[in-house]
């Protein structure tokens, strides 16, 4: 019990999470982020004041693409 109690007070991290951050590479990931493409959109201010979180901006995205293609569809071809 004592050896479990003294492990259980150390503030140190196990070896296995210890992060060197000497070796890091800020942006490493950058180029490649753009090269393969991102989904990332960049709201303007008023529109983000409208939009506080990603899953509203998708569910009006949403109701926009079905009123389009029910629009499409009434409308229909020309003859």
């Amino acid at each position: 019990m004592k050896k479990a109690r003294q492990i259980a007070e150390r503030d140190d991290l196990r070896a296995e999470y210890e992060f060197d951050y000497s070796n890091a590479v800020r942006g490493k990931y950058y180029r490649r982020l753009f090269k393969e493409g991102a989904n990332v959109v960049v709201l303007d201010p008023d529109v983000a004041r409208a939009f506080r979180t990603s899953a509203a901006v998708n569910d009006a995205l949403r109701v926009l693409l079905k009123a389009s293609e029910t629009a499409r569809r009434v409308t229909g071809k020309s003859r």
